[in-house]
C-alpha cells in the first residue's frame, strides 16, 4: 500500500493531484479547511481508500492531529504534497503586517509544520517523498506580490534544505514551480480586474495557462521513486518556459 497526504485537496491543483495519484494506486489522506467531498468521491471511484483530515495547516496542533489520524488509519506515509496556499496581490508599500503574516503562515509555516510532522515518520521508515507546491514566483520577482513571492522563495529554500538534511536518510524533498494555472484562485483575481488572459498567454512561450493536470503530473513524477529516485532538492518549473524566456514581448510573439 502506498499512502499520500495532499493539502488543499478540495479544488484546483490539489483535487487533480488526488485524482492522478488515485489512478496510480495511492491511498489518500485529503486535507482542506472544508470537506473535500467532490475530491473524495472522485478518488473512491478509482477504487482506492480516501481519508478526510480537515484542519488549518498553519496550526501546529491541527497538524499533529493530522499525523495521528493518518498513522492510525494507514500506519505509514509515503508522499506528502504541500499544496495549500493563498495569494496576496497589493503594492509592497500597502501590505499590512497582518496580511504579510497570514500569507507566511499558510504558504511557508504550514508546509514546514507538515514537513516536520510527516518527515519524522518518513525518517523512521527510511523512505518518503515530499513535494512542495511553490511557484514561478518562488524563482522570480513578480510585481505587487511581495508577501506571496517571499513565501514561495522561502518554500524553495526550505525544500533545498530538507533535501540536504534528509536525502541521505531515504527522504527526498522537491518542489514544483507552476506558472499561472487556471484555478478558482486565478478566477477570483481576474474577476477583480487584476489581469487578463492575454497578459499571461502573451508572456508564456507556450502561449497558454498551465492546467491543474500539468502540475499534478509533475507531482506524480516526483512522488514515484521508480521515476525520480535520484531527484532531490530540485525546483521543477511547470511554467511553459516563463522563467527561461528573457525576450521582450514583440520578440517573443514574433516567434509564434
Amino acid at each position: 500500500m502506498k499512502v499520500a497526504l495532499i493539502t488543499g485537496a478540495a479544488q484546483g491543483i490539489g483535487r487533480r493531484t488526488a485524482e492522478v495519484l488515485a489512478q496510480r494506486g495511492f491511498s489518500l489522506a485529503l486535507n482542506d479547511l472544508r470537506s473535500p467531498i467532490e475530491t473524495i468521491a472522485q478518488v473512491r471511484s478509482h477504487g482506492v481508500d480516501a481519508l478526510e483530515v480537515l484542519g488549518d495547516v498553519s496550526d501546529e496542533s491541527a497538524v499533529s492531529r493530522m499525523a495521528e489520524s493518518v498513522m492510525s488509519h494507514y500506519g505509514r506515509i509515503d508522499v506528502l504534497v504541500n499544496n495549500a496556499g493563498i495569494s496576496s496581490i497589493a503594492p509592497a508599500e500597502e501590505i499590512t503586517v497582518s496580511e504579510w503574516q497570514r500569507v507566511m503562515d499558510i504558504n511557508l509555516l504550514g508546509p514546514f509544520l507538515l514537513c516536520r510532522a510527516f518527515g519524522r515518520i518518513m525518517l523512521q521508515q527510511k523512505s518518503g517523498s515530499i513535494i512542495n507546491v511553490a511557484s514561478v514566483a518562488g524563482l522570480l520577482g513578480v510585481a505587487d506580490r511581495a508577501a506571496y513571492n517571499a513565501s514561495k522563495h522561502g518554500l524553495v529554500g526550505l525544500t533545498r534544505t530538507l533535501a540536504a538534511e534528509w536525502g541521505g536518510r531515504g527522504v527526498r524533498c522537491n518542489a514544483v514551480c507552476p506558472g499561472w494555472v487556471k484555478t478558482p484562485m486565478d478566477d477570483s483575481a481576474q474577476n477583480a480586474g487584476l489581469y487578463a488572459d492575454s497578459d499571461i498567454t502573451g508572456r508564456v512561450p507556450m502561449a497558454r495557462f498551465a492546467t491543474p493536470d500539468d502540475v499534478a503530473q509533475a507531482i506524480a513524477f516526483l512522488a514515484d521513486p521508480t521515476q525520480s529516485s535520484f531527484v532531490n532538492g530540485h525546483a521543477l518549473s511547470v511554467d511553459g518556459g516563463w522563467a527561461s524566456d528573457g525576450s521582450w514581448e514583440s520578440l517573443r510573439l514574433g516567434h509564434r
